[in-house]
């Protein structure tokens, strides 16, 4: 089933959201920022949690639950399920800026930048939980068995051409100096 990779992708997911739960008390503590982990974790939600697995529910999942007759149980599911997506993104681009901010000398943005990560701390959870056991195998009673492997054979190739568009926009900005 196209579904059984994206379960397994909430796993590596979950492991990255103990870690920040775990990284936003040291911040607290130390009243420092490591800026390496922030780096590195918002690389890994940037890249694998929202543009490969978030990509992969909503340009080929999402996307083909759109052309079918969903209940209004699902219909509403998947729409919290969009908004949560964009809001991932929204406190993903709020850390961004105020790890940068720390990173200039703006000490001010400790408290910020772990209340950001508690902020994807309580969101992804419930949303795995959501997804996993209350959207992703009642919807595949929407699929053909044939509509089912189109996806799984769309995802891989997906998957595929991630590492190409990441590391092309590394190229592009450090060719522009960024």
């Amino acid at each position: 089933m196209p579904i059984g990779p994206l379960m397994i992708e909430h796993r590596l997911i979950e492991r990255m959201i103990a870690l920040l739960k775990k990284e936003s008390v040291n911040i607290r503590s130390t009243g420092q920022v490591n800026v390496k982990f922030v780096l590195s974790a918002i690389d890994f939600i940037q890249t694998y949690a929202d543009r490969c697995h978030h990509g992969k529910e909503e340009d080929i999942l999402f996307r083909a639950l759109k052309k079918k007759e969903l209940s209004l149980e699902h219909a509403r599911i998947l729409r919290e399920l969009l908004e949560e997506h964009a809001y991932a993104r929204q406190v993903v681009g709020d850390l961004i800026a105020a790890q940068e901010r720390y990173v200039k000398g703006d000490k001010t943005t400790v408290d910020e930048v772990a209340r950001l990560m508690d902020m994807l701390v309580e969101l992804y959870p419930k949303h795995i939980e959501k997804e996993d056991k209350h959207f992703f195998i009642p919807c595949m009673a929407y699929f053909t068995k044939e509509e089912q492997e189109n996806m799984l054979a769309e995802s891989y190739e997906f998957d595929r051409k991630i590492i190409h568009e990441k590391y092309g926009k590394v190229v592009r900005q450090l060719e522009e100096g960024r």
